[in-house]
């Protein structure tokens, strides 16, 4: 259930979404909308908090509902809503040939408002520099997801799903990412939707997603 703190224009509307695997139903018309700041989608392990992601980036096909960013469509302009929103899985290794810089100017290409300063900055705070060159298949785990989040933080997008954000970062990054998200909260128009288990640390939440434990 959705617990908004506060009720501007919502980025990203979902209605009646529903979703399930043959041995247990996930969503069975779940509604929510989402406003600008960081929206926590909260639960325990298998409750489907990735999957919620993956619908509502629209990589993984709903059973039913609709979603909405800034009112366009999934169901009516599927290429146009995914490019409203940024979402990497970060046990993917679809990427593992490539090297982080390539990835970053491929997102650039996929989002308008991509920041080359924002990626310079994320990259200076999550001390990315050093492996811009080397192949994502050489990075450690902390590493490759400090590059999903510096594309996160640059891509600009109405919309940014990130899963378990501070997972296998060290102590420094994890306050990193806490600043970013501390100012992703007061953002006027975009939303930053991230699953986790709990909230991350004083960051004011415009929406909770509350999937239980």
């Amino acid at each position: 259930m959705a617990h908004p703190a506060h009720s501007p224009a919502p980025v990203l509307q979902v209605d009646g979404l529903r979703f399930g695997y043959p041995q247990r139903a996930l969503f069975a018309g779940l509604s929510a909308r989402i406003p600008p700041g960081v929206t926590l989608v909260r639960g325990g392990d298998g409750v489907g908090k990735t999957t919620l992601l993956q619908l509502l980036a629209g990589v993984l096909p709903a059973q039913g509902g609709q979603l909405q960013v800034h009112g366009i469509a999934l169901e009516a302009q599927p290429d146009a809503y995914r490019r409203q929103v940024f979402w990497t899985d970060p046990r993917s290794g679809a990427q593992d040939t490539i090297t982080p810089r390539a990835y970053f100017t491929a997102m650039a290409g996929q989002h308008a408002h991509f920041s080359a300063e924002a990626l310079e900055d994320v990259l200076d705070g999550l001390g990315l520099a050093p492996h811009l060159d080397k192949g994502l298949f050489m990075l450690s785990t902390g590493s490759r997801r400090k590059v999903w989040m510096a594309a996160a933080f640059a891509a600009g997008a109405p919309v940014t799903l990130l899963d378990a954000p501070f997972a296998a970062l060290d102590k420094a990054s994890i306050g990193f990412v806490l600043e970013l998200l501390d100012a992703a909260a007061r953002h006027p128009t975009r939303a930053w939707v991230m699953a986790d288990y709990a909230a991350p640390g004083d960051v004011p939440l415009a929406c909770v997603l509350e999937l239980g434990d």
